[in-house]
């Protein structure tokens, strides 16, 4: 019951500051799952903090890659000639 109490503190608490597109909406809510993803692997003590934050680092190095990636490959209309 706790942890859906806290979802929707945090979804009314966006509500209240005014965070009405969706594109401001999609991204407070997937930084709110990463700050709970990393607080959840934190606790269980799986690596120290200094390997957390290097390994923390090296996943958000890959992720701006992929997404330069895809930007690359995004497929370009071609031109019919007359």
């Amino acid at each position: 019951m706790s942890k859906s109490r806290f979802v929707l503190d945090k979804f009314a608490k966006l509500i209240e500051q005014g965070l009405l597109s969706y594109k401001d909406l999609s991204d407070e809510v997937i930084n709110i799952l990463k700050s709970k993803r990393d607080e959840i692997i934190f606790r269980m003590r799986l690596t120290s903090k200094e390997e957390f934050e290097i390994l923390n680092k090296r996943v958000a190095s890959l992720e701006k890659k992929i997404d330069q990636l895809k930007k690359i490959k995004s497929p370009k209309k071609t031109k019919r000639a007359r």
